[in-house]
This record gives structure tokens, sequence and C-alpha cells, in this order.
């Protein structure tokens, strides 16, 4: 931490991780390999002055990759103002909205980066400007959205990529294409043991339709103007843990409704070890059925989180998503440690399991595999 006066400090962080992915099978792309190594550096600056009213936070992205494009990305480059009963905020930000663990159907503010990670948990950073108010009756987050990020995806070299190569040349609904300014606003508050977010989007959807090109022999991806409005619940009852998010969506070919509900049941000090064992169970639903683009339209996910609670913070989450048609099942790990003080190893697998030729999912068939980060912390 850096002092600047006595009203004002400065702090660097972030980490530096190695990365290996290794892939269970052969690729089915001669240019593909079976493993893949990469090096990522993630520099923060943070400032704050006038008696804690004023914020500066700066967060960037790179990886350095062996066998795909390298890749970067401003993750944070914002100004924050904060007063008694509101703040605002100016600049490149990531914004999280949802509770449940299987997929975030409210978290709609920034885009998807597939270059990172195959189960869409990693965010581009998306400009915007941000007023909160907030009052006893609750906070009301205002924003406007004036430039869109196209979604990333897998190089045609990677893996976990798609059956055509995509078009680098996307299609928009709108005539002002990227430069459409998108609007949102969400209510959120709580209510004794209950979690409240009520949420509305306008503009650019996030989620590109994939539609083939007979021309170029690639998926263009089109981006439509939607509306989508979003409500997540989360309720907090002793050793049980209650889930909801539910989307309405209107704009695309089709208007339709999804949820994702479940509950996680905690057992703490198991057997005086001082480990906590969680069971996670919850309902994906899309009421488009076997014509939704995602696979998880009637699945439910399983899931047991331990986490030791000792002094490298080991925790761990096995889950499975499971196609309640039959058409195959989703098996996942994810694992963390801390290293002495300064590193952390994160271990990911994914394992997909009898998938059928009609199913999103069958994409992945053959691509089993396993992610491990080594990261040092600063």
């Amino acid at each position: 931490m850096m002092i600047l006066s006595n009203a004002a400090y400065a702090e660097w962080s972030g980490n530096v991780s190695a990365r290996v992915e290794i892939f269970k099978n052969e690729p089915i792309n001669d240019d593909q390999k079976r493993g893949y190594a990469s090096l990522s550096m993630t520099p923060k600056y943070s400032m704050i002055w006038d008696d804690n009213r004023q914020l500066f936070g700066l967060e960037v992205f790179a990886r350095v990759n062996q066998h795909v494009p390298n890749s970067a990305d401003i993750r944070e480059l914002s100004w924050i103002y904060t007063a008694s009963e509101w703040e605002f905020r100016a600049g490149i930000r990531k914004v999280f909205w949802g509770v449940t663990e299987s997929q975030h159907l409210v978290d709609i503010i920034n885009q998807t980066d597939f270059t990172e990670s195959f189960d869409g948990e990693e965010k581009l950073g998306q400009p915007m400007l941000n007023l909160a108010i907030i009052r006893d009756w609750g906070t009301v987050d205002l924003f406007v959205l004036p430039w869109f990020r196209e979604r990333r995806f897998p190089h045609t070299d990677a893996r976990l990529g798609f059956p055509l190569p995509i078009a680098s040349q996307a299609r928009f609904e709108s005539k002002q294409a990227e430069k459409h300014i998108d609007y949102a606003a969400r209510w959120s508050h709580y209510v004794g043991d209950w979690d409240i977010g009520l949420s509305h989007f306008y503009g650019t959807s996030r989620e590109p339709k994939l539609v083939a090109s007979a021309a170029s022999g690639k998926l263009d991806p089109v981006y439509d103007l939607i509306h989508q409005t979003g409500l997540d619940i989360q309720a907090t009852l002793e050793n049980w843990l209650w889930k909801l998010e539910a989307i309405r969506r209107d704009g695309e070919d089709e208007d339709y409704f999804a949820a994702t509900a479940g509950f996680e049941y905690s057992f703490f000090d198991v057997k005086g070890s001082g480990a906590d064992i969680g069971i996670v169970t919850e309902y994906l639903y899309d009421e488009r059925g076997r014509e939704a683009p995602t696979p998880f339209q009637n699945d439910t996910m399983l899931g047991i989180r331990v986490a030791l609670n000792d002094e490298q913070s080991t925790d761990a989450l096995v889950g499975a998503i499971v196609d309640n048609d039959g058409n195959g099942t989703v098996l996942s790990l994810e694992a963390n440690r801390r290293i002495g003080q300064n590193f952390k190893l994160t271990i990911n697998g994914y394992l997909f399991t009898h998938t059928e030729p009609d199913d999103p999912i069958h994409n992945y068939a053959n691509e089993d595999y396993v992610k491990i980060d080594l990261g040092y912390y600063f």
C-alpha cells in the first residue's frame, strides 16, 4: 500500500498464473492439440481519496498462449464517487447478478469471454455509467451502456469450440450495430432472511444466434435487440440456502421464460473436523424445450461442495448436470488450495458422457479435459 497523503492511499495487487489444459481424447481437427499451455497476468491498481468518497480502479488482463492467439482486455477502468444515499460509477466495469450455481440467467450486463472459460463465468469489461440510489427500502441501480462488446469465441485451433468456424463479422438487428446504447435497471433489497433482486434490460443481447452461412461455411453471430426482465431470490434459513433465478425475454425469434431454482444444504463442522459439506440441487428450465440453443432446458444439477476450512483454504465442488430427456450428462470438478502465503492452485475438469447428436452439448462429446492453474498473488 502506498500512502499518498493523510486522506488518500493507493495499492497495487493482482496475480500471475501458469495454466495447463490436458484433453483426454485426440482432437478431431488436425490443427488442434491434446495439450495447451499459457501464462496470464492480471495487475490491479486502486486509489482512494477525498475521505474515502472517491475511488479509482484499474484491472488489466492478458494471456500469452502456446498454440492459439494471445488475448488481452481491460476488465476495469473506473471512477466511483460515493455519498450517503447514492453512488456514481463511470468507466469500464464488471457487474455480477445472480445466486444460482449451475447457470446465471439474470447476469446480462457484461459479455462472456469463451476464450477464457467453457462455463461462461469469465466476462469482458463493459463501458457504463451507473447511478446507485441507496434507501431504506432498497438500492436502485440505473445503467447506461454506451458500447456493445461482441462475444469472444475460441480460436479454430483451440478445443471446446464449435462445429464450424465463427465468422469475424457479426450482424446486428440495430442499425447502430455495436454503437447502440443499452439500458438496464435493478432494484435489490433484503427482507429478513431473504435477498431479492428485480431487474430489467433493454438493448443488444449478449447471446448471439449462430446462423450457418452457406456462402462462407461459417457461423455468423447475429445479435438481436431484446427486453429481459429478471428476478433473483436467495433465502438463508439456518442450514438451508434456497435460490431462484428467472427471466422473461422478448425480442428474439420467440419470447420465452426460463428459470433455475434449487437449494444448498450445509453440514457444518462435520464430526468436529472443522470441515463443511454442502449438498447442492438445482433444476434448469427453458420453455423453448428442444428448440432452445442452450443444452440446459430440462436438466437437474447435483453437486457436493466441501470446504475444509484449513489454513490453506482448501475447497472443492463436484457436480453433475443431467439432461432429464436422456441426452447426456456433464460432470465437473472445481478445486482450490492455497500454497504458502502467495500461491494458489486451481483444478477444473469436465467430462461429457452419453451425449446425443441432436443436443447442443454433443459438440463437446470428444472434449473431456482437465485445466490446472498455479497462480502467484501479490
